[in-house]
């Protein structure tokens, strides 16, 4: 891994994934970081909902974005992510995923977070871990 220019708002929300599926970061704080995505007809499943990947992809990267990481120019990449899904996302579902930083070692980061629908219910809850270097 090598060192990295600090993510910003702007820079992350260039994130060319991110912006094919229509998920943005919306706020980078001390220890958290929130990003939020509105299903849409290009995110849906078999069953009509939206598809699981993208809720997977929504909480993996905004694993990276709580300040200590990303922001202050750390080099990240996702070691292990573990997902439960609580209910599905239905389109027009406005899913906001918050990123709790848990620890900070010199290695690995322990993140938690959550997905709740515009309604405040849950979705979705897992961890990452993510491997760090300065």
């Amino acid at each position: 891994m090598h060192k990295i220019e600090p993510a910003t708002l702007e820079s992350g929300n260039d994130i060319s994934m991110l912006r094919t599926l229509g998920i943005s970061l919306r706020e980078i704080g001390d220890r958290y970081a929130l990003m939020e995505v509105t299903v849409d007809a290009s995110h849906r499943n078999y069953f009509g909902g939206a598809h699981g990947g993208l809720i997977a992809t929504l909480m993996d990267t905004v694993s990276f974005f709580p300040r200590p990481l990303l922001p202050s120019g750390k080099s990240c990449t996702t070691t292990n992510l573990a997902i439960t899904y609580v209910r599905p996302a239905a389109l027009g579902d406005v899913l906001t995923a918050r990123a709790e930083l848990q620890h900070l070692g010199r290695r690995l980061a322990s993140i938690a977070v959550t997905v709740t629908n515009q309604q405040h219910k849950l979705v979705a809850h897992g961890t990452t871990t993510l491997m760090v270097s300065s």
